[in-house]
């Protein structure tokens, strides 16, 4: 059976730039699945790339069509915001990859199984992350502090020690180092 990774981290812990780092290997029996949410695209993020960016009604067709896997509702201050993954088939040839969060994470193990789903739990200082999240959010058109305190704050509990180790395959990466770094621990998770 193919192996999923499901990259996962609290906000600003480095999830897209350790997504793309990966992709930009090349890696032949790696597929990535791309993600929806119905949230605004922020500033450099690309469709198809980052997200899927689509409205309700996109969502909710897919849901009547029962292509849904999994469905997280997040209660922003600008709204509620959706994020979901589609059904997809796996051939045993290939592994996938992709950013989720620990919910979407278990909604995939339900369907293909805890033993073939590899959670890559991205670690980050939390003083690094409130910067990175502040610096980030400062470059929006319309920065939203309160948003940032709110998911700040939501990771806390969504990604206490009993989540995450409620999966059997974790692999953990430190973050707050460079890249390079990253990387070499993808590549050691990934050969074994």
């Amino acid at each position: 059976m193919s192996r999923i990774f499901c990259i996962v981290g609290k906000s600003a812990s480095g999830k897209d730039t350790f997504y793309k780092k990966i992709l930009s290997l090349n890696c032949p029996h790696l597929v990535p699945v791309c993600c929806y949410t119905t949230r605004p695209k922020r500033a450099g993020e690309t469709e198809g790339i980052d997200y899927h960016f689509v409205n309700i009604y996109n969502m909710n067709e897919f849901e009547n069509q029962n292509k849904l896997l999994e469905k997280r509702a997040y209660h922003t201050t600008k709204g509620t915001w959706y994020y979901f993954t589609l059904f997809f088939e796996t051939d045993n040839k290939f592994d996938y990859v992709l950013v989720t969060t620990l919910e979407g994470a278990s909604a995939i193990a339900d369907r293909y199984g805890m033993q073939n789903v590899h959670i890559v739990y991205l670690l980050t200082d939390e003083r690094i992350r409130l910067l990175r999240c502040i610096d980030r959010e400062s470059r929006q058109p319309v920065p939203d502090y309160s948003e940032v305190c709110r998911r700040f704050l939501a990771d806390e509990a969504d990604f206490s020690n009993e989540a995450i180790h409620r999966f059997t395959n974790v692999h953990i990466v430190d973050t707050g180092t460079d890249v390079e770094n990253r990387i070499e621990d993808w590549r050691k998770i990934y050969g074994s």
